[in-house]
C-alpha cells in the first residue's frame, strides 16, 4: 500500500479553494481518492476584472497572502504535488498574466491560466461518469462566478460541451445581455431536443448549498418544483435576513440567486425535472488529471 497526498488551487471569480486528497494505492486494487481537507477564501476576482478590466493591486495582494498560506498548509500536510489553475476572472483581466508571475514570484506557486474548454475537459476527470446511467442523458452545469460550463451526456458518453460568459458575480455586476441567454436556450435546446430521460448534474458552491439547504440525503436530487419555489422565496428576502436567518455567508447571500436562476433556466430548456449534486467540480477534476498525468 502507498499512500500520499495531491493538492488543487482553484482560482475562480468568487474565491479561490485548496483541495487536498488522500491518495491511497492498493496492488491489484482501484486507486482510491479521499478528501483530505478544503479551505475556501473568498476573494471576488470578478468584481475587478468584469467590471474594471484588471486586478486591483488590493486583490493581487489578498490572493498573494493566500498562495503564500496555501503553500504553508500544502507543507505540513506533507502534499507531494499540486496543480493550480485560474479561470475566468484572471483570464480576462488585463493584467492577468502579470498576476500569475507576481504569485509565482512570491509564493513559488506556478498557476497555469485554463480556458472554458480545459475547464470542462478537467471536469470530465471527476467521477461523474460512475454517476451516469447509459440509458438516460444528463447536462452537466458547472456554474462559477464569471462563467458557466455545460456538457451534454448521452449514452454514457461525453457529445458536447461549450462555454458561456455566464456566471454569478457577471450576473450581480449586470453584465449579462439579452443575447447570451438566447445563445444559451438555444444551444441547449438544439443538444437536448433529440434524448429523452434528460436530467441536470449541478457543480459549484451555489448548488451544494442549495442541495444542503434541502434537507436531501446525499444521492437524492433535487426536483425543478423544489428548486424553483426556493429561488422565489430566495428572492423575497433582503441580503441581510439570507446572511441573518438562513444562516449564508456574506460572499454565498448574494450570488445564490443568479446562480439558482442559471440551473432552472438550464432545467427548464432541457426538460429537466431533477438536478442531482453530486458535489464535484474543478477542483476534483484537477487532482485526477495530476494523478493520472504523472
Amino acid at each position: 500500500m502507498r499512500i500520499f497526498k495531491l493538492a488543487a488551487i482553484d482560482i475562480g471569480s468568487n474565491a479561490i479553494r485548496l483541495l487536498i486528497h488522500n491518495i491511497i494505492e492498493i496492488k491489484d486494487k482501484k486507486t482510491e481518492f479521499r478528501k483530505s481537507s478544503l479551505v475556501r477564501v473568498p476573494i471576488r476576482l470578478g468584481e475587478d476584472s468584469f467590471t474594471v478590466g484588471e486586478i486591483s493591486d488590493r486583490n493581487v495582494n489578498r490572493m498573494i497572502d493566500a498562495m503564500k498560506a496555501f503553500r504553508l498548509l500544502m507543507n505540513v500536510n506533507g502534499v507531494e504535488s499540486y496543480m493550480a489553475c485560474a479561470t475566468s476572472a484572471i483570464r480576462e483581466a488585463n493584467n492577468g498574466y502579470e498576476v500569475i508571475e507576481k504569485i509565482r514570484e512570491e509564493s513559488g506557486i506556478n498557476v497555469e491560466m485554463i480556458d472554458g474548454k480545459k475547464e470542462a475537459a478537467i471536469i470530465a476527470f471527476t467521477d461523474l461518469k460512475e454517476l451516469i446511467n447509459n440509458d438516460q442523458a444528463y447536462l452537466y452545469v458547472d456554474v462559477g462566478g464569471g462563467s458557466t460550463e455545460f456538457t451534454l451526456f448521452s449514452e454514457g458518453k461525453m457529445m458536447v460541451s461549450k462555454s458561456f460568459k455566464l456566471g454569478t458575480v457577471r450576473l450581480l455586476n449586470d453584465m449579462v445581455g439579452k443575447k447570451v441567454w438566447e445563445q444559451l436556450e438555444f444551444w441547449i435546446k438544439e443538444h437536448t431536443s433529440n434524448v429523452s430521460k434528460i436530467s441536470i448534474i449541478g457543480s459549484g458552491g451555489n448548488i451544494n448549498k442549495l442541495h444542503k439547504m434541502s434537507g436531501r440525503k446525499i444521492g437524492e436530487p433535487l426536483s425543478y418544483i423544489w428548486l424553483n419555489a426556493q429561488y422565489h422565496f430566495l428572492e423575497s428576502m433582503s441580503y441581510e435576513n439570507r446572511i441573518s436567518e438562513l444562516g449564508l455567508n456574506q460572499d454565498r447571500a448574494d450570488v445564490i440567486i443568479p446562480a439558482t436562476r442559471i440551473f432552472l433556466s438550464a432545467a427548464k430548456w432541457s426538460g429537466a425535472k431533477k438536478i442531482h449534486v453530486p458535489k464535484i467540480g474543478l477542483s476534483d477534476g484537477m487532482i485526477k488529471t495530476l494523478y493520472y498525468s504523472k
